[in-house]
């Protein structure tokens, strides 16, 4: 199972320099979990560089993966990682969802650099 953390999919999205990093999570549908958390930050964020249609577009794709609700006890799951990790809200939400389902995370955020279970690449 993989997650796409909201950097990894904006990054996918604008064709970024990292968007090909990104494909072999995004394409396997079939093992992809998106935390509604995800849905949230990536509609906002192409709906601030482009427009709501494009936005609706980005959803379409992203919902073509197992769209995963926050639920009380991931909530608390995430509650924890925060507290351990130091992490922000919707970062611990995105890694808790991946730990809870046994998933890999992809990111290109930093502070998720040596975190066992992530898959990695530095911003360019």
């Amino acid at each position: 199972m993989n997650v796409v953390d909201s950097s990894g999919w904006a990054e996918y999205f604008s064709k970024g320099p990292n968007a090909r990093y990104f494909l072999p999570a995004i394409q396997d549908t079939q093992n992809l979990l998106v935390p509604t958390i995800c849905l949230y930050e990536v509609f906002k964020k192409v709906l601030s560089q482009f427009d709501e249609e494009t936005a609706l577009q980005a959803l379409s794709v992203m919902t073509l993966g197992q769209v995963v609700e926050l639920d009380r006890d991931l909530a608390i799951d995430a509650a924890l990682v925060s507290t351990e990790m130091k992490l922000a809200m919707a970062d611990s939400i995105i890694l808790a969802t991946a730990q809870a389902s046994d998933a890999t995370l992809w990111t290109q955020d930093r502070h998720f650099k040596d975190i066992p279970g992530v898959k990695y690449i530095g911003k360019k």
